[in-house]
């Protein structure tokens, strides 16, 4: 595992990124993992300002993100997939038949998980998954629980998650209460795995991760068993390190 400190999380940004290129010109059509949430959009908005340089070129990746809100439609401006779209899509060159995200109108959830593990199987796994980290540990929407979930599935967000992503809805009421996420096996078959953190309140759970017993009641430490993971964090994020 390695370990980058930065200052801050334009810092931070400008790290993962970094990481995030490289992929991309050593593979021009790798697989990227894509992630969502206020941590990646500093990350996002550098590599749009790397591609309008001509330094980078997106027109081969193809992309598989985390998750998605249960009954969202892609309009929804809270959806994921407004999103990916509106915080990096729109501003590089990838070809949107490219892009997936679990559908998130599909009522059915057996059947949504299995059509996604489908994809990322069709896709030949992830070259680099790009993760944050909840303040519970959580990666993806894979929550604390008595067993790390496998494959692609619909999970209860617990309370802690609803009122972290509250401050993007008119009310907490109107906060999605489930959502679709690969599954810890599906984020641990990617070849290379980027985990980004910011700020004080993500230090408990950052240092739990990398440092605690491996349990599902701390999803992100299973990220140990990984043989290629980079973490990038500012900080307030390592303060307890």
């Amino acid at each position: 595992m390695k370990l980058y400190k930065a200052k801050n999380y334009q810092e931070m940004s400008r790290k993962a990124a970094h990481v995030i290129a490289a992929q991309v010109i050593l593979k021009p059509d790798c697989v990227l993992g894509l992630a969502t949430g206020s941590s990646p959009v500093g990350t996002y908005q550098q590599l749009i300002q790397w591609y309008k340089d001509g330094d980078l070129d997106f027109s081969k990746v193809k992309t598989a993100n985390l998750d998605e809100y249960k009954g969202l439609t892609k309009e929804n401006d809270q959806s994921y997939y407004y999103f990916m779209y509106q915080n990096l899509f729109k501003d590089i060159n990838i070809d949107m038949a490219n892009t997936n995200i679990p559908d998130g109108t599909n009522p059915d959830s057996q059947a949504e998980a299995a059509r996604y593990d489908q994809v990322i199987e069709r896709l030949g796994g992830v070259d680099l998954q790009l993760l944050g980290l909840g303040r519970n540990g959580h990666i993806g929407f894979n929550e604390p629980g008595e067993a790390f979930a496998k494959g692609t599935h619909c999970i209860d967000l617990q309370p802690s998650t609803i009122d972290a992503n509250k401050r993007f809805f008119p009310s907490i009421d109107d906060v999605p209460k489930q959502a679709y996420t690969m599954g810890i096996r599906t984020i641990m078959s990617a070849r290379r795995i980027l985990l980004i953190a910011s700020g004080e309140d993500k230090a408990k759970a950052l240092y739990d991760s990398l440092h605690g017993p491996i349990t599902p009641h701390v999803p992100g430490s299973i990220l140990q068993l990984h043989s290629d993971v980079t973490v990038v964090a500012d900080e307030a994020a390592l303060s307890l390190f």
